[in-house]
């Protein structure tokens, strides 16, 4: 390990799925919060029409005083700091929000200065108003420009906890030829050589971006969340989505509508036979250090220091989702 340690922002809790409900529909909002998901995320920004925005402050506003949300995560995404409301958004959310709040999340995020802009105006907030809960922040990245200070950005705020990725935008700000929210293109593909039969691989256009952002977030001690899939009435290809995702290293994934809930939950679960190797290799290190043993083989296969961070990585998210009732 190197002498530089990785310190976790984030708290210790299940994200295995996020449900957005738009702040111009109160009616939902009792809904998302007795449903499964471990997240709720109140939305005043592309969900909400310009007309729209003061009156979805308010209800949100409204909703973090009255609205029982249990043992969820609940996070407010704002609007970006280029539009006229996003200041308003912060102040009203820290200043009359009360104290449910866990997290604004900040779209568009371009570089390091974007955070500290809203770290700011949420530090002086709070201290106006003698807030007790410290509210944390989490970035969006939905741009070439945010990828490409990602590094920067997951270092600028104690306050952050978390990285998520925007397909819909980030395509058009590197001016993608797609459409989809997520989701695969049937023109990227590769062909299999032309001496033989010409085969079609499809590939994914999301991979980079992804996987790049998954790495800062763990350099940094940030949980990384894949982010929406457009299209809810094809829930295998959500499920493929978000198993890559999860493969990869995310810890959860967005939901734009209720039936994405429980495919999340169960994809960022980890499956039981995973568990019990991890259990299984635990025990088996521990036997082995009793025995002074650096090493030792199971089933066949080494393993070592390294197997344990991976076990132990298991065992405590399945810790966190069985006390939500997972």
């Amino acid at each position: 390990m190197s002498f530089k340690q990785i310190e976790r922002n984030a708290p210790v809790r299940a994200y295995r799925s996020k449900l957005f409900a738009p702040g111009s529909r109160p009616e939902l909002f009792a809904k998302a919060a007795a449903g499964a998901a471990d997240v709720v995320c109140l939305d005043i920004e592309d969900a909400v029409a310009p007309a729209d925005k003061d009156k979805a402050r308010e209800n949100i506003v409204a909703a973090l005083n009255e609205v029982d949300f249990g043992d969820k995560t609940v996070t407010v995404r704002i609007n970006g700091l280029d539009t006229p409301w996003c200041y308003r958004d912060v102040i009203a959310l820290v200043e009359r929000g009360g104290e449910r709040l866990d997290a604004i999340l900040i779209p568009k995020v371009g570089c390091a200065s974007d955070v500290y802009a809203i770290d700011a105006l949420v530090t002086q907030a709070s201290q106006f108003v003698g807030r007790k809960k410290r509210i944390g922040m989490e970035v969006l990245i939905e741009t070439v420009l945010g990828l490409e200070n990602i590094h920067e950005i997951a270092g600028s705020s104690k306050r952050l906890e978390s990285m998520h990725f925007g397909s819909a935008d980030f395509a058009a700000s590197q001016r993608m030829r797609t459409t989809n929210i997520g989701g695969a293109n049937a023109g990227y593909v590769m062909l299999t050589d032309k001496d033989g039969p010409r085969e079609k691989h499809w590939n994914d256009l999301w991979h980079y971006p992804i996987f790049r952002m998954i790495t800062a977030c763990r350099a940094f001690g940030l949980m990384p969340i894949d982010g929406p899939f457009g299209d809810y009435s094809d829930p295998d290809g959500f499920r493929a989505q978000a198993t890559r995702s999860a493969i990869l290293g995310c810890e959860g994934k967005w939901a734009i509508h209720p039936s994405q809930v429980a495919l999340a939950n169960e994809i960022f679960t980890p499956p039981q036979k995973e568990i019990d190797r991890a259990e299984a290799i635990l025990a088996a290190m521990k036997d082995a250090q009793a025995k002074g043993l650096g090493a030792v083989a199971l089933n066949g296969v080494l393993i070592d220091a390294a197997s344990i961070r991976q076990a132990e990585a298991i065992v405590a998210q399945m810790k966190l989702i069985k006390a939500r009732g997972g």
